[in-house]
């Protein structure tokens, strides 16, 4: 007899071990997927980025600019003595504008809610300005949940930004239903459009190498995979639902709300 914790040494010679060539093939694989994983992190990093330059530059960059032509109006009506109040509450309004803007774009990068009150809080406000940045009607189903950890909740809002704006740039669906449910262990948030759909061969292609469909994708999948989720696609003609099914434990902090209609139908 072994004492207990011990293997039988004749059973630990007769296990094969594996070669040098097979190590050193194990360390290659492991090494590139390692390589392929940090190489999509970045596509999701420069995507992220492309994003917030292209909201800069259409929206508060122009914005700026109209400011600059005023205040260049206004200073040639300064030396000139010509009335300028209409100038000068054009320039107010601008800034205000552009003031507005920025706030909008921080809260986008990280809206406050999401910390303070959590994703419940956090999607209706993205929502309400979707709709009215896209005139697409959301529905909005979030059933009564505690908070949930923080990352998850990062994590599911910004499936939510992604899946919204591939409906707003891509399905021409002119609306959404977006549900969040919890049963037991697992938070399930779901995002349904009803427009082109994405094409088959796209799609096969996503789920069988995780390429085809842009960095979007990618970065949900690796989002959710990172907390032990899973991502599921359906598409059709008929539309395309959006599924990430995550495991949760719930904190203390906070208490669950129920979210209705965000700008749109409540159901």
């Amino acid at each position: 007899m072994f004492a207990q914790g011990h293997a039988d040494p004749k059973l630990l010679e007769e296990t094969p071990k594996p070669s040098a060539e097979e190590l050193e093939a194990l360390v290659q694989q492991r090494t590139a997927a390692l390589r392929s994983l940090s190489a999509r992190l970045l596509r999701v990093q420069d995507e992220e980025r492309r994003r917030l330059a292209r909201e800069l530059h259409d929206s508060t960059g122009q914005t700026l600019t109209a400011l600059k032509i005023q205040l260049a109006n206004l200073h040639k009506w300064l030396r000139t003595g010509e009335p300028a109040s209409e100038s000068f509450a054009q320039v107010n309004a601008l800034a205000d504008q552009a003031l507005q803007e920025i706030r909008t774009t921080s809260y986008l990068l990280y809206p406050p809610l999401l910390e303070e009150a959590g994703f419940c809080s956090a999607a209706r406000w993205y929502v309400e300005g979707f709709v009215k940045r896209s005139n697409i009607q959301v529905r909005l189903h979030l059933a009564s949940i505690e908070r949930l950890s923080r990352p998850i909740e990062i994590a599911l809002f910004r499936i939510l930004q992604e899946t919204l704006t591939n409906i707003y740039r891509h399905s021409a669906s002119r609306t959404a239903d977006i549900r969040l449910s919890q049963e037991a262990n697992t938070a399930t948030l779901e995002v349904q459009d009803y427009g082109q759909g994405i094409p088959a061969r796209l799609l096969d292609q996503f789920k069988r190498a995780g390429t085809g469909t842009g960095v979007g994708f990618a970065g949900m999948q690796e989002r959710i995979e990172d907390l032990g989720g899973q991502l599921e696609i359906i598409s059709a003609k008929a539309g395309t639902v959006v599924r990430v099914t995550v495991p949760v434990a719930t904190t203390p902090a906070g208490s669950g709300e129920i979210a209705n209609s965000a700008g749109a139908v409540a159901s």
